[in-house]
C-alpha cells in the first residue's frame, strides 16, 4: 500500500499500489471524494463487502462498472452481523490478495470499452469509525441505535442467527448514507439478505436502487462464498448436498409439475438423507458429518413459508447446513483456514414466475 503524494500542498491520498484506486479510511475522507461526483452527475455503484474477495464479488463489482461512472467497494468485517458464537474472530481477512485482485480487475474494465466506468475507490473503515458511539455489542439485547426489519429478518437465517440481519441491516444503512450509491449490488446466494435490504430501502425511502446478481458457482454446483476456505478437501467435497437437495425440489416442481410443500420440499430432504446415510457408512477417517438448519419453500416477497406454490408468483428454495469438523483427521490432513471449524453454508434457488 503507497501513497501519491504531488507536493507539499496539496492533499495526499493512499492508493492501492500501481492504479488509480483510492484507498478511503473515514466517513470524512468519503464524502470530500464523494461530493464533486455529485454535483457533477456522475453515478456512484457500491458493491458491500467483508474482503476475501471471490469471483461472486468480482461478478458484482463488473455489473457495478457496466451501469455506473465510478465503483465503490467497501471490505469492513462488520461485527454486528456475527452472533457471540460466530467465526468473527476466524473470518479470513486477506487484505493484501483482495487489494490485488481489485487492481487486475481495474485494468480489465479498463481495457473493456463497454464499461461505463471502473473501480474509483476502496472503503476501508475501522469499527470505530463505523460505529462512533461505540460498538454496542453482538448480544441480542445490546443497547444502541440498530436498524431492524421484520418480520421478514425474524424467520429462516433471522431464526437462527437472530442477530445477524439487525447487524446487516444497521451497517448497509450506514454505508448507504456514507457513499450515497445510485445503486447497490448484492449476489442472489443471499437471497433473504437481498429481501431484507429491498425492504429497508423502499420503507425507509432511500434514494437508492438495489440490484441483484445471480449466484456464481463452483463447477460442481457449490454457491462461492468467502466461508467455503474453512473446509478443507474431505468436506468441500460433500458440501454440494445443500445445492443438490435443492435441484431435486425444483425439479419436482419444473419437471414433476409439484405444486405442494411437502412434495416438493420431499424431494430435498430425499437427497439429504441418502447423503447422510451414505457418509455415515463410511469409517470417521473418511466420512464427513452435517446438519441440515433448514430447507424452506417461501414467498419471494415475504419469505413466510409456502404450502402451495402460486406459478404466477413463484417462490424461493432456500436451505442451510451446517459442515461439521472432521472428526478422526488423517495426518497430513487439509482440514481447511482456521483448523476446520464448523462451517455454515446457505445456498437457494428462485422459482420464477411462470
Amino acid at each position: 500500500m503507497s501513497s501519491c503524494r504531488t507536493s507539499s500542498s496539496s492533499p495526499s491520498f493512499e492508493k492501492i499500489p500501481s492504479t488509480s484506486i483510492r484507498v478511503l479510511r473515514t466517513v470524512d475522507s468519503v464524502r470530500r471524494w464523494r461530493r464533486p461526483h455529485l454535483l457533477d452527475r456522475r453515478s456512484v455503484g457500491l458493491v458491500p463487502t467483508m474482503g476475501a474477495l471471490h469471483d461472486g464479488h468480482v461478478s458484482l463489482i463488473r455489473a457495478a462498472a457496466r451501469e455506473n461512472h465510478h465503483v465503490v467497494v467497501s471490505i469492513y468485517v462488520n461485527p454486528a452481523q456475527f452472533g457471540l458464537a460466530e467465526d468473527l474472530s476466524s473470518y479470513p481477512v486477506t487484505w493484501a490478495a483482495d487489494t490485488a485482485l481489485l487492481a487486475a480487475l481495474d485494468r480489465e474494465l479498463a481495457d473493456d470499452g463497454a464499461n461505463l466506468g471502473r473501480i474509483s475507490a476502496v472503503f476501508a473503515p475501522t469499527t470505530a469509525d463505523v460505529y462512533p458511539a461505540g460498538f454496542p455489542g453482538q448480544a441480542i439485547d445490546s443497547k444502541g441505535s440498530f436498524v431492524t426489519i421484520t418480520p421478514v429478518g425474524e424467520v429462516l437465517e433471522g431464526a437462527s442467527r437472530p442477530t445477524f440481519f439487525r447487524g446487516v441491516a444497521t451497517v448497509c444503512m450506514k454505508l448507504f448514507n456514507i457513499v450515497q450509491p445510485e445503486r447497490v449490488y448484492f449476489g442472489q446466494k443471499d437471497v433473504q439478505q437481498t429481501v431484507v435490504i429491498k425492504s429497508m430501502v423502499r420503507d425507509f425511502m432511500l434514494p437508492t436502487e438495489v440490484v441483484v446478481g445471480p449466484t456464481t458457482r463452483a463447477a460442481d454446483g457449490l454457491a462461492l462464498s468467502s466461508r467455503n476456505v474453512y473446509l478443507g478437501a474431505r468436506r468441500r467435497a460433500v458440501a454440494t448436498v445443500l445445492y443438490r437437495a435443492l435441484g431435486a425440489a425444483e425439479k419436482a416442481y419444473l419437471v414433476d409439475g409439484a405444486r405442494g410443500r411437502d412434495t416438493v420440499l420431499g424431494a430435498a430432504r430425499r437427497v439429504v438423507e441418502e447423503t447422510l446415510v451414505a457418509q455415515m457408512a463410511l469409517a470417521p477417517e473418511e466420512r464427513v458429518r452435517f446438519e441440515v438448519d433448514y430447507i424452506s419453500l417461501a414467498d419471494p416477497e415475504t419469505m413466510q413459508e409456502l404450502e402451495v406454490v402460486d406459478p404466477a408468483k413463484g417462490g424461493i428454495l432456500s436451505g442451510a447446513v451446517k459442515m461439521l469438523p472432521v472428526e478422526a483427521p488423517r495426518e497430513g490432513e487439509d482440514l481447511g483456514h482456521s483448523g476446520g471449524p464448523a462451517v455454515r453454508l446457505i445456498d437457494n434457488i428462485i422459482l420464477a414466475p411462470q
